[in-house]
């Protein structure tokens, strides 16, 4: 792999590109652009893994992440949307909704909004 991820995580490297997107409004994009087949691959290989990623993350600068844990930060984050198609919406985007939405958030939490 291309040490995009932690050493530990090296297995979720692939999700990286498609995930692990810079702001909510790409994650977002992510999630609502994605088949559901492609999103529960990524689910099923990232959930199990959430409180690891948690734990190597707790006590880490948000501010200042080492490339590596910035980009498992950002896959946690593409998690988070992952798991409102699979454990909610049962699909991409929320019932009845077209995309792209109308609204769009100006801005999320930094560093990674």
């Amino acid at each position: 792999m291309s040490n995009l991820l932690p050493p530990s995580f090296a297995d979720l490297e692939a999700f990286v590109p498609f995930w692990a997107r810079e702001t909510v409004n790409a994650r977002i994009d992510a999630r609502c652009s994605s088949e559901m087949v492609e999103t529960r691959a990524f689910y099923d290989a990232a959930i199990e893994r959430a409180p690891a990623m948690l734990d190597y993350l707790e006590d880490m600068p948000l501010h200042s992440l080492a490339p590596d844990a910035a980009n498992l930060m950002k896959l946690l984050l593409g998690l988070a949307q992952a798991s409102i198609a699979i454990e909610i919406q049962g699909q991409p985007l929320p019932p009845k909704t077209e995309y792209p939405f109308r609204v769009e958030l100006i801005s999320g939490v930094a560093p990674f909004g």
